[in-house]
């Protein structure tokens, strides 16, 4: 994996900024549209690059940007070739990236286990109209505690 290797970790980063710019400049395929590419993770061998991407607008996979993609991965990878100088070129595969949407379901999952289940209403007195317990001052408490309301 790239985490083991910073050349592949490199190379992925370098991967990701050209394709952002060859899908936006070069590929005129209509099934592509607005594609964003989130990450590339290329394999420790640097032969073959996972490229995860979103779809602006879109909720869930469309087939046909997964089509498109898969269709212009050669040309991406020749261009790749060009663009990178390097020995060999790695083989993409395109990924619709879901890490965004497993985020969101974790933040709902912790959000509800944060709140009770059935609140209880908070009852609290108003600011001014603490009643002493005994006739002492209005910053004690029954129990001679100080009250901080501010």
């Amino acid at each position: 994996m790239a985490k083991d290797n910073p050349r592949a970790k490199r190379m992925g980063e370098q991967i990701q900024r050209e394709l952002t710019e060859l899908l936006r400049r070069d590929v005129k395929d209509e099934r592509i549209g607005n594609v964003t590419i989130t990450a590339v993770n290329v394999s420790g061998d640097l032969r073959t690059a996972r490229v995860y991407y979103l779809v602006f607008g879109k909720e869930g996979p469309d087939p046909k940007v997964q089509q498109g993609l898969s269709s212009a991965a050669g040309f991406l990878r020749n261009a790749l070739s060009k663009a990178l100088m390097i020995r060999y070129t790695p083989t993409l595969t395109f990924e619709l990236d879901t890490t965004i949407e497993h985020g969101v379901r974790l933040t709902q999952l912790i959000d509800s286990l944060k709140k009770p289940a059935n609140p209880a209403p908070a009852t609290f007195p108003a600011q001014g109209s603490a009643t002493p317990a005994s006739g002492s001052s209005s910053d004690t408490d029954e129990h001679d505690h100080i009250i901080d309301e501010g």
